[in-house]
């Protein structure tokens, strides 16, 4: 039996809209020393990973009022949860929700229907993992991080999600919803906590992302303003000259001559 030799019994917080799906669930690990808690929706399962601290998350994609994405951007958004492992349950199996999943912090991605024994021999797999991470690292582990204020969550969830998506950003109103919030709502949350607008932070992040292509790589200026959402390279030499005061060919070159100088 799994995790037989623990001396702490381990808790997974279930996280899915269909009631056969979480007993069906909850009968599996029933079977396991696991101790067992369940959600209904995202934003529910947020607030149970907050106030119980699991030790691993099952979490279903699609659901009503928050789906599983979201909730997976405001638990690694937040300091009190980003480090419980997410292993996403879903009927959806195409690669593109197999990258958004773990793209976004998930540890794992099982289609629906997956087998019991698979299902269980990756949750023992990723529990072990996160029990190892503290025992490699120098002295005692530290103790959880308290909860972020909920605003600063959204906005966090906001910026990896805008920084992860620069070549083809959602609409504000999409941004919004996928951090569990409305258009307005993030428009004025922005504005208090980076003294920015969302167009304003996305433009900074653009440029400040095109100056590291530019340092760090060999990448065509063309291919580099493509990568990070500009329409051509000559939209990207103008906005990238207003910010640093030359064009980006002229920039790479002083940082060519820079690293041989220094070199």
């Amino acid at each position: 039996m799994y995790l037989s030799s623990d001396v702490q019994v381990r808790s997974i917080l279930i996280v899915d809209d269909s009631a056969f799906e979480q007993r069906m669930l909850v009968d599996l690990l029933s079977e396991l020393p696991y101790r067992v808690s369940v959600a209904f929706n995202g934003l529910q399962g947020y607030q149970l990973a907050l106030a119980n601290q699991p030790d691993l998350i099952l979490l279903d994609v699609r659901m009503p009022s928050m789906d599983g994405y979201t909730c997976c951007r405001l638990l690694k958004a937040n300091p009190a949860t980003q480090d419980i492992p997410v292993i996403f349950l879903s009927g959806a199996d195409a690669a593109e929700d197999r990258i958004m999943g773990l793209s976004i912090g998930g540890v794992d991605f099982v289609a629906k229907p997956f087998t019991p024994g698979e299902l269980a021999a990756r949750i023992h797999v990723h529990l072990n993992l996160m029990r190892r991470a503290p025992a490699a690292q120098a002295g005692a582990a530290a103790p959880p991080e308290a909860p972020a204020d909920p605003d600063a969550v959204i906005v966090s969830a906001a910026k990896r999600l805008i920084a992860d998506n620069l070549a083809a950003l959602p609409s504000l109103s999409e941004i919004a919803r996928s951090v569990g919030t409305y258009r307005e709502k993030l428009s004025q949350l922005f504005r208090e906590r980076t003294g920015m607008t969302v167009f304003a932070f996305i433009r900074e992040e653009r440029l400040l992302r095109g100056e590291q292509l530019l340092r760090d790589t060999e990448i065509d200026v063309q291919d580099i303003a493509l990568l990070i959402g500009f329409n051509n390279a000559g939209n990207f030499a103008t906005a990238f000259r207003e910010r640093m005061g030359v064009t980006p060919s002229v920039y790479r070159q002083r940082a060519e001559a820079d690293d041989a100088s220094r070199g």
